[in-house]
């Protein structure tokens, strides 16, 4: 298992556990997503350089650059030229654990077989449901 502590990104640390059946990049994605969620990082704080990062895991640098891009679609994080890599203003983290939570459910459930359209049916059902009731 590696590890890593950056001091500059308010003590982040990161563990990648090479003989788990979940992809690096992902690792270090819902760390970093927990971190956030429960506010050890903050908006603005700075996470690692790519190649940082990289060479204290042992990974590739694609590997971190793919969680980087990943946190940045999600609106996690940006990126500036001089600034590096941030956590986003206007993240909260109820925002975070929910925007996870969604990737989770829906992941699982095309997984099973489901399209777009009988997704947001279930979605739709159960919040209908918990109105009612």
């Amino acid at each position: 298992m590696a590890g890593t502590e950056q001091p500059g990104a308010a003590g982040l640390h990161l563990e990648i556990d090479l003989a788990s059946g979940v992809p690096p990049y992902e690792q270090i994605r819902s760390q970093v997503v927990a971190h956030v969620a429960a506010e050890r990082l903050v908006v603005g704080d700075r996470l690692p350089t790519i190649r940082a990062l990289a060479a204290d895991l042992g990974l590739a640098a694609g590997t971190v650059a793919r969680a980087y891009r990943e946190l940045e679609s999600a609106g996690i994080t940006t990126t500036h030229r001089r600034a590096g890599t941030v956590v986003a203003d206007g993240v909260a983290p109820t925002d975070v654990v929910a925007r996870q939570a969604a990737r989770t459910f829906v992941a699982a459930v095309r997984e099973a077989g489901l399209d777009d359209d009988a997704i947001f049916a279930l979605v739709r059902g159960e919040l209908l449901r918990r109105h009612s009731g």
